[in-house]
């Protein structure tokens, strides 16, 4: 996971949402991504997708049956979806997304019984992924600062709970 917050700090910088993913296989890391939808002009590009592909490539198949995803943010719909047809073993993820969490926070294609495998999820890895989105709700901030834009919040009840929320 920290190799992960490391590629969502390099999204950050890079003025991208800050993700990062990495898939590892047997113990080592085969593949890393981190969100580039700005840079690459598509909206496809996010971290966990890139990380999905490029475990492809290493593994030489589309079925990453015993490979692990790491990533610093609940994945979405779309990455679910890529999840679940690899046909990965795990996912965790460091924090829930309460708007489009495809992990069982607002949606649950994860882990229902439809998936194509049983798939372990596990959530609320490492406390310093919120420093990481702490650091991009600041400097979104100081892009628009008329507006607050985003503010992080941390819900009470659930510590593990931490998302941005947009300010209107």
């Amino acid at each position: 996971m920290r190799e992960a917050l490391r590629l969502a700090e390099k999204a950050r910088a890079a003025e991208e949402v800050p993700v990062g993913a990495i898939v590892a296989r047997e113990g080592k890391i085969i593949s890393r991504g981190y969100n580039q939808v700005e840079l690459l002009k598509d909206a496809t590009a996010h971290a966990e997708m890139l990380a999905l592909t490029a475990a492809e490539s290493a593994v030489g198949d589309w079925r990453l049956t015993d490979c692990d995803l790491y990533v610093t943010k609940e994945p979405c719909p779309m990455c679910a979806g890529a999840i679940i047809h690899t046909r990965i073993r795990r996912v965790i993820f460091g924090c829930p997304d309460v708007r489009a969490g495809a992990g069982g926070t607002v949606t649950p294609p994860l882990n229902t019984p439809q998936g194509l495998l049983p798939l372990a999820v596990i959530v609320g890895i490492l406390g310093g992924i919120k420093l990481c989105v702490d650091l991009w709700v600041r400097d979104k901030r100081r892009e628009r600062p008329s507006t607050g834009w985003w503010r992080c919040v941390v819900d009470a009840t659930r510590s593990s709970m931490i998302y941005l929320e947009r300010v209107v």
